[in-house]
This record gives C-alpha cells, structure tokens and sequence, in this order.
C-alpha cells in the first residue's frame, strides 16, 4: 500500500516521522510530504521517504523575517497542487497550513484521512461552517481521544479514535524527588501562571521550566529554574530526567499533548487539568492526577500528595509505564493501516 503522509507546515515534524516509520515497517510504502523544519535538524527517514516540496524559498530563506507569511502564502497552492499529484492509494493530511484558502485548493485524487489534532485550530475555531465544509471533504477523520470523537460529533462528523502514541526514552533519571517539571512550547493556554503558583504553596518543592516561550515570558520565581529556548532531545531528556512530577494545568485548547506523552514516556507521572482529551491516558492507566479544570487548590494538593507520599509515586510511575507499555507506535500503524484499508 502506498501511504503518503503530509505535513505542509511541518508542524508536527517528529510526530510525523514516527509515524512514517512505523507505517513502513507494518510494511507500507511511505512517502512524508513536507516542508523544512526550521527549528532542528531531523532524524534521517528510517524506512521510508521524505519530500519536502512545500515552502521551498519562506521556510529556508527568511527565517523570521515578515516576507515569510506573504512568500509562504503564495507557495502554498503549488505546494497543494503537488500534493495532488502526488502517487498514492492513500493520503493522509496531518495540517491545513490555511483552511480558507485549502476549503478550494484542496483536491486530492486519491482516498483522503485527516487528523484533528487541535480539533479546530485556534485561530479558525470559531469558523465552525467552514470546518464542517472541510472535514466532510475526507474519507476518515482521525482524533486522539474520546473527548476529541465526541467534539466532532457535535459538528456532525464521525472521527475515529486513535491514541497518540507514546515514545519510551531511557532518560538517566536524576530527580530529587521535589521536582515539578513544566516542559514543552510555552503558550498562555498552558497554565504556567498556575504551575508557579503551585510551586510557591509547596515549600520545599522546586520548579523546572523547560520549553520555548511562544511570547516574552518574565523568568521569576522562588525555587523555579528557567531553561528557556528550543531544547535539543539531549536538553528535553535531562529536564525529563530531573522531573519528579510533571504538571499539565492546562486551559480548554486542544484535545491532547505530545509533552504529556513525552512526559510519560520517560516515566515521569502527571498531574492535570480535565480539559480536553489530556486527562484520558492519566486516568486510564493510572499514571498521575486528574483534577477538575482549573481548580488550582485540587492541582496543587494532587502534587503534594505525589511528591510526600512514595507509594502513590512508585504507583503513578507504574501507571506512566502501563502507558507507554500500551500506546506505542506498532499499535497506532495497525490502527491506521486498518483505516487506509478500508478506503484503497
């Protein structure tokens, strides 16, 4: 079967590359269609074959520049038109760079899937007319979560669940056992104002800081360490590893978190808002705290308890290794395979 994967704004890069992956050795031929990632050098395609054929000149040449919206705006229907003539018995789109102008430049020849990762995406949420249009152009429509299925439903589109899956890392473990550990892109619907505030009422629990601010961040704080930037994997594994509970306040937004998993995957157990479809995999396998959202007395009693009591930590521990035991990417290319089969 040939699967072809797109990403045009590279968006998700290592989400799509594990993907890709995966696909290939359940024995797919994979092509990822995409543009350069800016931020990072990628791991090399294992198995299958990378294109990046969107974006050509604004995701190489202007870096930050303001040209780059306006020269990416008008690569973009070529991009779409490549697309389109791209060999396939499946396509399946991850992101709609721009859904206004994608509701008519898409026009894919063959079987379509598409992943809602957002669900809607912040700055078209509120275009619900135009997400309907849109989402009834595929044949299948993927989410990560119960939550996510049901939200669409609202809208009258029927969405297959499919688990974000969970990367295990062997990162060297070196927390004392007081750490909090907010780590990931930082953006306002995330919740650090709360993560600090929970760390000023636990006195003698520290705060570690690990992402890349989306907006200027004020880098404040008793017993908080700032590590701010974009982290290398090597950087994101010793913040992991320093981590004795991994806090999740987030504001309703999106339906699931790849620092969550990330989170998981190296063992580190979580204490979240029930927003969205974050708290699913906490809840499932036991692997930390849900607390109702935006209740910061329960998030901040639900990391007390984690970091003085180390029978529930040896047991949300246990529950983040039940999680990526359970959620790997084997499991979500057959999901996937068995979809594309449906429509080739």
């Amino acid at each position: 079967m040939r699967v072809v994967i797109a990403d045009p704004p590279a968006y998700t890069p290592y989400y799509d590359h594990d993907l890709a992956g995966a696909l290939a050795t359940a024995g797919a031929e994979v092509e990822l269609v995409t543009s350069r990632f800016r931020f990072a050098e990628l791991p090399a395609p294992n198995g299958y074959r990378r294109n990046e054929l969107f974006y050509p000149l604004s995701s190489r040449a202007f870096r930050r520049s303001r040209l780059r919206v306006p020269v990416k705006a008008l690569e973009h229907p070529l991009g779409m038109l490549k697309l389109a003539r791209r060999p396939a018995d499946v396509v399946h789109l991850q992101w709609l760079s721009s859904p206004q102008l994608d509701e008519r430049l898409l026009r894919l020849r063959a079987p379509s899937v598409f992943t809602a990762h957002d669900l809607l995406p912040r700055r078209t949420a509120s275009k619900l007319d135009l997400w309907r249009r849109l989402l009834a152009r595929f044949d299948r429509v993927v989410v990560h979560s119960e939550h996510g299925r049901e939200r669409l439903a609202e809208l009258g589109v029927e969405a297959h669940v499919i688990p974000l899956p969970i990367s295990a890392s062997n990162v060297e473990r070196r927390d004392d056992g007081r750490t909090l550990l907010f780590a990931g892109v930082i953006r306002p619907y995330k919740g650090l104002p709360d993560a600090l505030e929970v760390v000023r009422r636990i006195e003698d629990a520290r705060l570690l800081v690990a992402g890349d601010p989306s907006e200027p961040v004020e880098a404040r704080g008793d017993r908080v360490e700032w590590r701010l930037g974009y982290l290398a994997q090597s950087e994101l594994d010793r913040a992991l590893g320093e981590g004795t509970v991994a806090l999740f306040p987030y504001r309703p937004e999106l339906d699931q978190s790849a620092s969550l998993m990330q989170a998981l995957g190296a063992g580190v157990p979580a204490v979240c808002y029930d927003v969205g479809g974050i708290a699913e995999p906490v809840r499932r396998f036991g692997a930390g705290r849900v607390v109702p959202a935006g209740d910061l007395d329960a998030l901040t009693e639900a990391a007390r308890e984690l970091l003085d009591d180390p029978q529930a930590l040896a047991g949300a521990r246990e529950g983040a290794r039940r999680a990526r035991a359970s959620l790997t990417w084997a499991a979500s290319a057959r999901a996937h395979l068995e979809l594309y089969r449906e429509l080739a």
